[in-house]
């Protein structure tokens, strides 16, 4: 038997339970600590939590919508989505970057 060690990809915590499935099939876990849910592995490329840090990344320096879907292969309709739903984190990015 093969015990894979899970860590919570928002806080880092080993304290992970099982949470059922998602409707592709891949299970979901849930952290005890901040509990939040999440995959231990994304099918969909926009789901990752990498592809998001790039839109994030590229939209502050300078990066369009469609040039960002282009290079990251994914629909231009999910990364306005991103950032929407991010739009706090980008504007803090702009807001360091444009006064110091």
């Amino acid at each position: 038997m093969v015990v894979i060690k899970i860590k919570c990809v928002h806080c880092q915590s080993k304290e992970i339970v099982k949470m059922g499935y998602q409707k592709n099939g891949a299970p979901r876990c849930k952290c005890k600590n901040c509990g939040k849910t999440f995959q231990r592995e994304y099918i969909n490329k926009g789901a990752k939590p990498e592809t998001k840090e790039m839109i994030i990344k590229m939209a502050v320096n300078g990066s369009g919508i469609r040039d960002t879907a282009r290079v990251l292969g994914i629909s231009k309709d999910t990364v306005m989505s991103i950032l929407k739903k991010l739009k706090n984190i980008v504007m803090n990015y702009n807001f360091v970057y444009e006064f110091s």
